[in-house]
């Protein structure tokens, strides 16, 4: 798991990835800084994801938990790998039509 990269929820709506960097450069060398946003509309899905050059740095970093920025508090934890979903289901079965009916 890479301790490097954090998770920040709760961002404000307007937040871009640019602010996001500024707000989290004063704890050291930033190597990505990223607000995912929604693929259809482009707006913040209210989240992202900062991934700092050292350990130490995403360590001081997370003081930034519990924070108010813009009115809303945000959330800092380390980052968990992404699980992959399968198909467009709970269940994994990509549906469609049935041909036994």
């Amino acid at each position: 798991m890479d301790k490097n990269k954090l998770f920040i929820g709760s961002l404000p709506w307007s937040i871009t990835s640019d602010q996001l960097r500024e707000l989290f450069a004063q704890y050291g060398e930033i190597t990505d800084a990223v607000v995912i946003s929604d693929r259809d509309t482009g707006r913040s899905k209210g989240f992202g994801f900062v991934t700092f050059a050292t350990e130490e740095s995403a360590q001081k970093a997370m003081e930034m938990d519990g924070k108010e920025v813009e009115g809303r508090t945000i959330v800092v934890n380390v980052a968990k790998p992404r699980v992959e979903r399968g198909g467009f289901n709970r269940g994994g079965d990509r549906g469609g039509f049935r041909r036994d009916r």
